[in-house]
């Protein structure tokens, strides 16, 4: 038991809300390092479904603390939306989150430079959800952005309010678009939800620091996946970024040495929603049964995602990476009723054998993918809880995804529900989840 990171291994929407809400019990902090509003962590308790965008899962477990790191861009509007919809609910928010000072904001304007990128004509569209957190991250990089301890500066964030707000006008009039935004009004719009967040700010690094110095335990709860990393996955459809496991640390403030394990959370089969390749999708009758089985559809946006069967060589590709400890298997039971199991085992490019993810999407889009088929078990599996009550053949199917990934199955989810899940003895998932 430590510190530990769980993060997607795929390209997201894997089901770690789900994990990370499952295991917060057993951590003191549950801390968040990059990503936005973009993001949507769907967790079911009981009759109620919770969907958290900013807010890490955690906070849905009482007295659980929850750090939004400096990684992430915050839309304190989307913000203190989430806020409400889980107080309205019963959950105790206000108390036990904090906000990094340091943390990027997301403006209107933001959200109009990306409906422009997205469609300018000639643009290769990656897909987006079209939130603003692309170019959040863009003016965060070029050093002209506004943190949220600028936001509480009165004085400071009219200054660099009024000097940035400018140039994103100037951009769009040369692009032939005529700004709709009141930009006096979103300003004193944005210096009233300052107010609203000042008492839940804190420089969230010193606050994880001490924590981890005092004895108590941090989940790193990380957003989309791995292959959607900016340094690391199908670049450029790709989120603004990095979603590994190294942003934890550049994401919080906690150097690596205080991190105890990684643990990446995989689907049984795998999907991925906007553009960009994706080697092992299906595109017949079975890619639709699993969309249906499994309810693939975007959290946040709705779209239906893409389907298909697992990925070995991606998932060694991550592995590496992140350097997994364990991995968790969600929607296990979405294969019921398959009679054969395709799983991908290798790649082929022009008939020549590929070893490790090319590096650009031209070459990954020309990927043959090697097959073999997993008997199935054709019987349910929805609910299971305890390993030995698998059907043989599901069990066969586990050991064959570690066989080709060459990393430990800890635990298996069976259903969207809390109890609905499998922790097997003696893993070192269990050793790192306590």
């Amino acid at each position: 038991m430590g510190n530990v990171i769980i993060l997607g291994s795929q390209w997201g929407d894997e089901g770690k809300g789900k994990i990370v809400d499952l295991f917060a019990e057993r951590f003191d902090i549950v801390a968040r390092y990059q990503g936005g509003h973009n993001a949507g962590h769907t967790v079911f308790i009981g009759e109620k479904k919770f969907v958290l965008k900013l807010i890490p899962s955690g906070i849905l477990r009482p007295g659980k603390q929850a750090v939004i790191g400096n990684g992430l861009v915050i839309d304190p509007a989307a913000l203190l939306s989430e806020i409400e919809t889980l107080e309205s609910a019963g959950v105790a928010v206000a108390a036990n989150l904090f906000i990094s000072n340091r943390a990027h904001v997301l403006f209107p304007a933001h959200r109009m430079m990306e409906k422009m990128s997205e469609g300018r004509e000639g643009r290769v569209s990656i897909g987006t959800t079209s939130r603003g957190i692309g170019p959040c991250y863009e003016d965060k990089i070029a050093r002209r952005g506004i943190r949220i301890a600028d936001l509480l500066d009165t004085e400071v964030f009219r200054a660099q309010y009024d000097s940035v707000m400018q140039e994103k006008v100037v951009i769009a009039r040369a692009l032939g678009i005529d700004s709709e935004l009141d930009l006096n009004a979103i300003r004193a719009e944005y210096e009233a939800f300052a107010e609203r967040i000042r008492p839940m700010v804190r420089d969230t690094a010193v606050l994880l620091n001490n924590a981890i110095r005092d004895g108590k335990t941090v989940m790193f709860e990380g957003a989309q996946g791995t292959m959607l990393d900016i340094d690391h996955g199908t670049y450029p459809f790709v989120t603004s970024s990095s979603a590994s496991a190294g942003g934890a640390c550049t994401g919080t403030g906690v150097a690596p040495t205080r991190i105890s394990g990684v643990i990446g959370v995989s689907k049984a089969y795998i999907t991925r929603v906007g553009g960009g390749p994706f080697p092992t999708e299906a595109l017949d009758h079975s890619g639709e049964l699993i969309r249906s089985r499994g309810k693939e559809f975007g959290a946040v946006t709705g779209r239906p995602r893409r389907c298909g069967w697992f990925d070995a060589p991606l998932l060694r590709y991550t592995a590496t990476i992140n350097g997994f400890d364990s991995i968790v298997v969600t929607k296990l039971d979405v294969l019921d009723e398959f009679e054969k199991i395709p799983v991908c085992v290798g790649y082929r490019i022009g008939g020549k054998e590929v070893c490790g993810m090319p590096p650009t999407v031209t070459e990954i889009a020309k990927i043959e993918p090697v097959y073999e088929s997993v008997p199935g078990w054709n019987t349910s599996t929805f609910g299971i809880a305890n390993y030995d009550d698998l059907p043989a053949k599901a069990k066969d199917y586990i050991a064959f995804l570690e066989s080709r990934t060459g990393v430990e199955v800890g635990c298996i989810s069976t259903g969207p529900e809390r109890n609905q899940t499998i922790v097997r003895p003696g893993s070192r998932f269990e050793m790192l989840v306590g």
